[in-house]
């Protein structure tokens, strides 16, 4: 037992991180996306939505409840798999992505914190297709290998037998 192991057993043991609920969190800066957007395109005032917006903000929050991955959901705008629709999807990130800037000068912090886990969902996604390309890769190979060795000539195979006899 080496002094690293013993070191180890003395420190207390990590617990592993829960989950953390993001749906309200991605809710209330849903919303207010949706004002600013509405309050800019369409001229309705104090973050009070016209009858379209209101419409894709209520299908939003009801498929976000349902959301496939739970409360430790990816930032919507960022979802690989949308649950929205085409249409209501390509609307949603369209009023996302225009109300970001109108969400930075009055809401600077939760801006930030939604670019940060934006920015670490983005991280995770690409770690994930890193290690599936190696994973296939080496697939790759390992078929390669054992096609060029089921097709090796017959000659070749007897006569490393016979060398192996003779030793």
């Amino acid at each position: 037992m080496g002094i690293l192991d013993r070191i180890k057993k003395l420190l207390p043991k990590r617990k592993p991180p829960e989950p953390t609920n993001n749906v309200p969190k991605e809710k209330e800066n849903i919303r207010k996306s949706f004002g600013k957007y509405c309050n800019e395109n369409h001229g309705t005032s104090d973050e009070k939505l016209c009858p379209k917006c209101t419409a894709l903000l209520t299908t939003v929050m009801l498929k976000i409840q349902r959301c496939p991955y739970g409360i430790s959901k990816p930032v919507c705008d960022n979802c690989e798999t949308p649950c929205f629709g085409e249409d209501a999807t390509n609307n949603f990130r369209e009023i996302m992505k225009s109300s970001r800037k109108k969400m930075l000068l009055s809401h600077p912090l939760m801006t930030i914190k939604h670019k940060i886990a934006s920015l670490g969902a983005d991280y995770a996604k690409m770690q994930r297709d890193k290690n599936s390309t190696e994973k296939q890769k080496t697939q790759e190979e390992k078929a390669k290998n054992r096609i060029a060795n089921a097709f090796k000539s017959p000659k070749n195979s007897s006569k490393s037998k016979k060398k192996r006899k003779k030793k």
